[in-house]
């Protein structure tokens, strides 16, 4: 019954370079999900920006305002998403000052 206590199961099961061994707390988690989420909005803008672009282009080489229309409702919406993903990185550095956390490293 001694021997099962000194399993570690950590290794077991995540493997030795696993990045879940690496967590200690909820901070390690939020810092993550964070890291990964600012990642993914700037991904999204660079595309939302790209099609937009390419829209507008196609639109107007066609003689096609819908398409020209679209393609600056895209990159309207990229941008507006934009600033509130800044804004919200900024709003987290704040609350790190503010509290001594540590969220994004």
């Amino acid at each position: 019954m001694n021997g099962l206590a000194q399993v570690n199961i950590g290794e077991r099961f995540l493997g030795q370079g696993a990045f879940l061994t690496q967590l200690t707390d909820v901070g390690g988690l939020v810092t993550i999900i964070l890291r990964a989420a600012f990642a993914v909005a700037g991904i999204i803008l660079i595309v939302l920006f790209i099609v937009g672009g390419i829209s507008i282009i196609s639109g107007a080489g066609s003689d096609n305002p819908e398409n020209a229309a679209k393609g600056k409702q895209a990159i309207t919406s990229a941008l507006t998403g934009f600033v509130i993903v800044f804004s919200a990185y900024w709003i987290v550095r704040l609350i790190e000052l503010i509290t001594g956390l540590t969220l994004l490293g």
